[in-house]
């Protein structure tokens, strides 16, 4: 059975590949160990703080999500409970 992805998901899963192909890449260049190493950590370093940063982007959406409907359920919780109070049929039954 196939699972769906979010775009969050799929942006992370395609920096770690690219992050893994790229290693390797530097790993088999005719480089110097010590250039290769270099490189290595600096490609982590950079790949470290891109991924705290999507991690920030994805919990801020999460944070505006909740809130979101948070706030769109009490606006419907006081409706049912002003529906209730005039004796009104809910939806707009009759």
């Amino acid at each position: 059975m196939a699972e769906k992805c979010s775009g969050t998901g799929a942006m992370l899963s395609f920096l770690a590949g690219a992050a893994v192909g790229t290693g390797l890449a530097l790993l088999y260049a005719p480089k110097t160990g010590k250039e290769v190493r270099g490189r290595i950590t600096d490609l982590s370093n950079d790949t470290v703080s891109k991924m705290k940063g999507y991690g920030s982007q994805a919990q801020d959406k999460m944070k505006s999500f909740y809130n979101t409907g948070r706030d769109m359920f009490r606006e419907k919780k006081e409706q049912m409970s002003a529906t209730m109070e005039t004796g009104e049929e809910p939806l707009g039954r009759a």
